[in-house]
Order: C-alpha cells, then sequence, then structure tokens
C-alpha cells in the first residue's frame, strides 16, 4: 500500500506539486507541526495535480479542524481538467461540511458521467475547534464516508475513474462555499482501505 502524503506546511509546494493561492492563507504552528489556516471568506489554495486520476478504487484521508462560519462549506475539491468550459463542473470529489447550531456534519461528494452521489447525515453533528480525521472511498462498488474512522453514510455507486486535473483546498475550485478552519495533511490512496488501515489523528492534535 503506498500513500501519496500531502503535507500542508508549506504555500510554495504541496506534494511537491506548484501551488497558487488567492486570499491569504497563512501557515499555523499545530502541536503536530504546520497547517494552513483558511479564513472562511477569501482563502483558497490550487495544487497543479488530481491525485487520484485515472483511479478505479481509492481512499481520500485528511487531517482537520472545523472551526464555525457559513452553513454551507466545500473544503476539498478534487477537479477533472476541462481546458475548453473550466473545471467548476467537471467530474469531481469534494469533501463539504455544513455548520449548525452546536457543530458541523459531514458530506462527502463525487459525481461524474452516470453517477452523482452525496453522503450527507445531518443527526451526526461534532463539535467545532477540534481536529479530525475524515475519509471518503470507493471500493470498486460501494462510495462510503467517515469522521475519525467510523462510518458516516455508504452507497453503491458507478464510478467512472477521473482524469488528469487540479485540487483546490479550502473552497470550492470556482471560488465558492469558503471553508472557515485549517488542514494539516491530505492523503490519498488507489484502493479502498479499511478504517484499521486509516491516517490516525496526529499526536498533540
Amino acid at each position: 500500500m503506498e500513500k501519496t502524503i500531502w503535507t500542508l506546511d508549506s504555500l510554495e509546494k504541496i506534494g511537491g506539486h506548484a501551488v497558487s493561492q488567492e486570499g491569504s492563507p497563512k501557515l499555523i504552528d499545530t502541536p503536530a507541526g504546520k497547517a494552513v489556516a483558511f479564513d472562511g471568506v477569501e482563502d483558497i489554495v490550487y495544487v497543479a495535480d488530481h491525485p487520484l486520476a485515472g483511479a478505479e478504487t481509492w481512499t481520500i484521508e485528511a487531517v482537520f479542524r472545523p472551526d464555525g462560519g457559513a452553513f454551507e462549506q466545500r473544503w476539498l475539491h478534487l477537479a477533472e481538467a476541462d481546458p475548453v468550459n473550466g473545471d467548476a463542473q467537471t467530474p469531481r470529489t469534494l469533501f463539504e461540511l455544513r455548520v449548525v447550531e452546536g457543530g458541523w456534519y459531514s458530506d462527502a461528494f463525487t459525481t461524474g458521467p452516470g453517477y452523482n452521489k452525496a453522503l450527507i447525515v445531518p443527526e451526526n453533528v461534532f463539535p467545532l475547534g477540534r481536529w479530525y480525521t475524515v475519509q471518503q472511498s470507493f471500493d470498486g462498488k460501494i462510495y462510503r464516508s467517515y469522521v475519525d474512522g467510523v462510518l458516516q453514510a455508504e452507497a453503491e455507486i458507478a464510478y467512472v475513474p477521473q482524469a488528469a486535473g487540479r485540487t483546490a483546498i479550502g473552497m470550492r475550485i470556482n471560488k465558492a462555499t469558503p471553508f472557515k478552519g485549517a488542514v494539516h495533511s491530505l492523503y490519498f490512496t488507489r484502493r479502498a482501505l479499511t478504517p484499521a488501515e486509516f491516517q490516525r489523528l496526529p499526536e498533540g492534535l
């Protein structure tokens, strides 16, 4: 098993890829090293890579901290490139969240030709201002989402591998639904991991 690891300890390169940004995302110190903080208004980081392009099965993991802000937030967007029409509506996979009174709940989303699925469980509300691991995976048949390794929702989908493109962190790729919080690290694997294989929360977070 080989995970592609993106540690958000630089705003110049992430995972060895070129980075651009808008707004003023900031490097912050945590007990487990650096992270990038987003203001929930205009901060976004673009990475010139779709780390799961061509993958038939996959897992995305993240270590992040939601801090409040607007109700609807899309904080990780993997997008297939379209040089003619742009990549706002191309095949894509996202981590989203919804902020409500008392906390937040998870929304994982993927869409492409013949599939369109949101895994969202409004009754599972978690406190704000804490670090979490979140995961989503596709095993060739079932799409699943997790918070701290605990299954939130699952559904059968007819997933089609996405082509090369780029990634947005902190906002939807077309600069909508900004995220207020911080992202420490992202992990990408070209197979569906079991919860026992998930990345654990780094010590101190």
